[in-house]
């Protein structure tokens, strides 16, 4: 993997942990969703639409299809991700949810896009998602916990972690596809698949204006954030896609967990801060691997 690559997915790692953190403090929904596709389609519209004047007309019906799929994909992922940081702790979700989505992109990358992977490339993978095991939990996890409340709490992290990794799998693949071999412009994908986002979102919102507003005013200050930069996390994830294999690059954005175990694990006070340090370093070992992999 060209260091460039891991430049920006370390730089993505980092954005993407704390835009995480934002949404679960913020508690959302469906509707949160769809207020952050809003402040993204608004504070990204000069760059998105200077971009879009002269390519977009030119996109014929494989790259809007592209574009539909990659923004429902989006969605569901989405509103996946956030009722399980509402039912558990973010500490359970999203190493779950972290891990096994680029574990099954890759073997996806592999199979399908006909991707070539060395035996270090293959422990770099073995480590990424050991490290995210130990992070989500550990062996706490098969065990469960003794505590009925806390062994349900656990279990539905680890359900909501699970699917929402099957969705970054998909969306994963298919935006690879398009930025690898239909050569589609990152920022484009991520922007125009915005606006099928919020036109699936908005009935969320407007089936009742008066609670969705309610939770506007609550939440605007978080959804502004994360609509601000979660998109940059992505967009620098695909051209580190152009830069090197889909099945290097999906484990490797796991560099997110090692400021998620720590920045997450301080600030929501989720415990277990020693096995998620050595998990972390397992991610960190395993990222290295694929980078010289």
């Amino acid at each position: 993997m060209p260091l460039s690559a891991l430049v920006l997915l370390i730089t993505a790692g980092f954005i993407h942990a704390a835009w995480n953190i934002v949404a679960k403090q913020a508690g959302g929904d469906a509707r949160f969703a769809f207020f952050t596709s809003v402040f993204l389609a608004v504070v990204w519209a000069p760059l998105g639409l200077w971009m879009a004047w002269d390519i977009v007309p030119g996109w014929g019906v494989q790259e809007w299809a592209f574009i539909v799929l990659s923004g429902i994909l989006h969605v569901i992922y989405y509103v996946v991700l956030l009722r399980g940081y509402r039912k558990a702790d973010l500490t359970v979700v999203y190493p779950l949810a972290r891990g096994s989505g680029p574990l099954l992109s890759s073997i996806a990358a592999i199979t399908l896009l006909g991707e070539q992977i060395s035996a270090l490339g293959i422990l770099g993978i073995a480590g990424v998602v050991l490290g995210v095991f130990l992070i989500a939990g550990g062996p706490g996890l098969l065990r469960a916990a003794k505590d009925p409340v806390h062994r349900r709490r656990v279990h539905v992290g680890i359900f909501y972690g699970l699917l929402t990794g099957a969705f970054i799998a998909c969306y994963t693949v298919v935006d690879g596809y398009a930025v690898k071999f239909m050569l589609m412009s990152p920022i484009l994908i991520d922007y125009m698949g915005n606006f099928v986002r919020v036109g699936v979102l908005a009935p969320t919102f407007f089936r009742d204006r008066a609670e969705g507003i309610a939770l506007w005013k609550k939440q605007w200050r978080a959804a502004l954030v994360v609509g601000v930069i979660s998109p940059v996390s992505y967009v620098l994830v695909l051209y580190a896609v152009k830069l090197a294999p889909l099945s290097h690059v999906a484990p490797a954005r796991e560099v997110s967990m090692l400021f998620a175990a720590i920045i997450g694990g301080h600030l929501l006070k989720e415990g277990d801060r020693l096995q998620r340090l050595i998990g972390a370093i397992f991610i960190a070992i395993g990222v290295i691997a694929l980078a010289l992999g």
